[in-house]
């Protein structure tokens, strides 16, 4: 690792609470993505992350990328692969970067090891996004709920007799009931 990477392993490290191999894979995935599509750290929604997990990596992600779910630029699509999609609003380029298995058994210590030196390209399979870049993160407007009265955004809202209510307070209709 070059010293500018150094850096922000560190910051990484920091952000999580520890270093672990997990870590370590979402470090390597957000610096093979900026290598890949010319990113930069993303002050606004310029760059974008589909994760399918949420595991440890992710929070390499955010450090080193900018991703985030309060900006709305990182968003999961939890299907517990250790793959997570990048997307260059600005080039408006794509790339999935799924981790390769390991061909054997390894410690912990040893896992972590292997992924801070293993080639990039061999860390990884590269495949095309198989879901289209998002929309940006859009604003909602916030309305009391009229049971609770806690402020809840418009778009979750539902009517009940007559009431917008929120999730929490919503009683959802259904006559089937699984055991």
């Amino acid at each position: 690792m070059n010293k500018y990477m150094e850096e922000h392993y560190q910051k990484a490290v920091d952000f999580h609470g520890h270093e672990c191999p997990g870590l370590m894979i979402g470090f390597r995935a957000a610096f093979y993505a900026m290598d890949i599509l010319e990113l930069n750290f993303s002050e606004d929604e310029e760059v974008v992350c589909i994760s399918e997990n949420d595991a440890c990596g992710v929070d390499a992600i955010q450090v080193v990328l900018g991703c985030s779910v309060g900006k709305g630029n990182l968003l999961f699509h939890l299907v517990g692969k250790q793959a997570f999609s990048f997307y260059n609003r600005q080039t408006n380029r794509s790339v999935r970067l799924i981790l390769n298995p390991s061909e054997q058994e390894m410690t912990r210590p040893e896992k972590l090891n292997h992924y801070k030196y293993i080639a990039a390209e061999e860390m990884f399979s590269q495949t095309p996004t198989k879901i289209a870049l998002p929309t940006k993160a859009r604003l909602f407007n916030s309305q009391a709920c009229e049971e609770c009265g806690e402020m809840t955004a418009e778009r979750w809202l539902r009517v009940q007799a007559g009431k917008k209510v929120c999730l929490d307070c919503f009683i959802p209709y259904t006559r089937l009931q699984i055991d």
